[in-house]
């Protein structure tokens, strides 16, 4: 698509936006979206050398224009609408601790606010009024570059030593290959082969007191789902209610109302069998009492009865 623009300097802007966006663009290209004559496109070139931009030219039929490789971006322009894209990004990362964990979050947000327009800013400022995220915030984070080494780790196959405090406060030290980090149910995990157990594992990052580089690579499972397993691997922690419910429904419909992380779910000949492991049966009777669905509490009398007490306060409500 071609874009008409009246002045040189946004022209020769958009043609460095667009040497951003592709390893390689032909003369003809860039011509043709930024509305010039392939001439006037090799003068612009020549502008953008000037200012030190290094840019690769190469001849012949597949030939054109590139960004030398390794060349550090000069800085970005957004439109509104990107920068609001941004703005509302950073939200969802402030929502889920990234900001915690992260400085770099923090200080993307600091260039942003100062920059913006009036405008925009007003703009930016209403999202925190219209718009809201059902995130659960994960809990502090003893050491933010905990984050950082795990997901460099993870990217470079790089085997890592943890020291890991579990539930009942025993620390332990593992060696592990990191295969990757996820966030589930309000809380970062490290998700990876232990070594030291021979499987697989999840650690909780705000759990790790310390971890170290090994000089050691690993080869990653090919294909290998990092929430599922985790997912997996949540809903089959022991707990202190073991309950089983049946489902007036279809396997698909009953995985809409119960993620992986909740629990097992079992096709039945009449409906659906839902296993799960929890702490709290208030919250659980909640979650059961929001069914659509006719359901059959089959094992545990807590349930039954903060299930009664939660319909008993519902009634009085609507009275």
């Amino acid at each position: 698509m071609m874009c008409v623009m009246d002045k040189p300097i946004q022209r020769i802007l958009a043609a460095l936006e667009l040497l951003q966006a592709n390893a390689t663009i032909t003369g003809a290209e860039l011509a043709l979206r930024i509305g010039v004559e392939r001439r006037t496109v090799r003068r612009y070139v020549i502008e953008l050398e000037k200012l030190g931009v290094p840019i690769r030219a190469t001849r012949g039929r597949d030939g054109g224009y590139a960004l030398m490789p390794g060349y550090k971006l000069p800085p970005m322009m957004f439109t509104n609408d990107e920068a609001l894209a941004v703005a509302i990004g950073l939200r969802i990362a402030r929502e889920i601790g990234l900001s915690d964990m992260s400085p770099a979050v923090a200080g993307a947000q600091a260039k942003l606010d100062r920059v913006a327009p009036s405008a925009l800013q007003k703009r930016i400022g209403n999202l925190g009024a219209v718009v809201a995220f059902a995130l659960p915030h994960p809990p502090a984070i003893a050491a933010s570059e905990h984050f950082a080494l795990l997901t460099a780790a993870a990217a470079a196959a790089q085997r890592l030593v943890i020291h890991y405090c579990a539930l009942n406060e025993v620390v332990s030290t593992r060696e592990i290959n990191p295969y990757g980090v996820g966030y589930s149910n309000g809380a970062w995990y490290a998700v990876g082969y232990c070594h030291s157990r021979c499987d697989l594992r999840c650690f909780r990052v705000d759990r790790m007191q310390k971890i170290t580089a090994v000089p050691r690579t690993f080869a990653r499972p090919v294909d290998f789902d990092l929430l599922h397993f985790l997912h997996t691997s949540l809903a089959k922690l022991p707990r202190a209610h073991q309950i089983s419910v049946h489902l007036d429904t279809d396997f698909a419909t009953a995985r809409n109302y119960f993620p992986t992380f909740f629990g097992k779910l079992v096709q039945t000949a009449n409906g659906t069998q839902l296993e799960v492991q929890i702490d709290d049966v208030q919250w659980f009777a909640r979650e059961l009492a929001r069914l659509p669905c006719k359901f059959q509490i089959q094992n545990s009398p807590a349930l039954e009865v903060a299930l009664r007490t939660h319909a008993e306060q519902l009634l009085r409500l609507s009275a």
